[in-house]
């Protein structure tokens, strides 16, 4: 049997012996480090390697979940990191999620649920709380509200067939800068290409 490797980020620290305990009582689990803040994950991470690693989002001063996540995910793109917090706003769920986090669990969270999102993200699956994965679902139902006005306005020109040098000058923007917003349109829409960008921006013009 294979053990699961987790480091815990968050600044509580009755919040991280309870997770410790909680995760002690699965065999196949086994917690390697401890970190309050952003700056504290990178360097535990760093000395440890968790094959996951569950992290809150807000630590108070300092370097924040996201930021830590998109470290990490940046240093090391097989380690899982799973969000692990209170808060379930639509944009704390998109930021986590785009910085590149594998799961994103509410601190209410079932044991089951936890330990099934632990085993998961080894796995490579992505595993959401019901609440959060509700809310996801309903995002995806109505791409303007997980685009923002700039990306947006971005996707309602790529019906015209404009390049990415034409998309620029429309909006006063580098290429590079729209090739970033670009990037952030396939992954938010679940696409991988401009025609498929397109078709999705087609469909939503069609049900307005």
């Amino acid at each position: 049997m294979t053990t699961i490797s987790v480091l815990l980020v968050d600044d509580h620290t009755v919040v991280r012996s309870g997770l410790k305990a909680l995760l002690g009582t699965q065999a196949d689990m086994v917690v390697v480090g401890e970190a309050a803040s952003g700056e504290e994950a990178l360097e535990a991470a760093q000395q440890h390697s968790p094959a996951v690693v569950l992290m809150d989002l807000a630590m108070g001063a300092g370097m924040d979940g996201i930021e830590a996540i998109k470290q990490l995910r940046q240093r090391n793109p097989k380690q899982a990191v799973i969000v692990f917090t209170t808060y379930d706003s639509d944009a704390d769920i998109v930021r986590a999620v785009d910085a590149g986090a594998m799961g994103y669990l509410l601190k209410d969270a079932a044991p089951e649920e936890i330990f099934a999102a632990v085993r998961g993200a080894v796995q490579g699956k992505s595993v959401m709380s019901a609440p959060v994965a509700s809310r996801l679902f309903q995002q995806l139902r109505n791409p303007d509200e997980i685009l923002t006005p700039r990306e947006a306005e971005l996707l309602s020109l790529l019906t015209e067939g404009l390049s990415n040098r034409d998309l620029g000058k429309r909006l006063f923007i580098s290429e590079a800068t729209v090739k970033t917003h670009l990037a952030h349109i396939y992954a938010k829409l679940g696409v991988e290409t401009r025609a498929a960008a397109i078709a999705t921006a087609i469909r939503r013009e069609g049900m307005r």
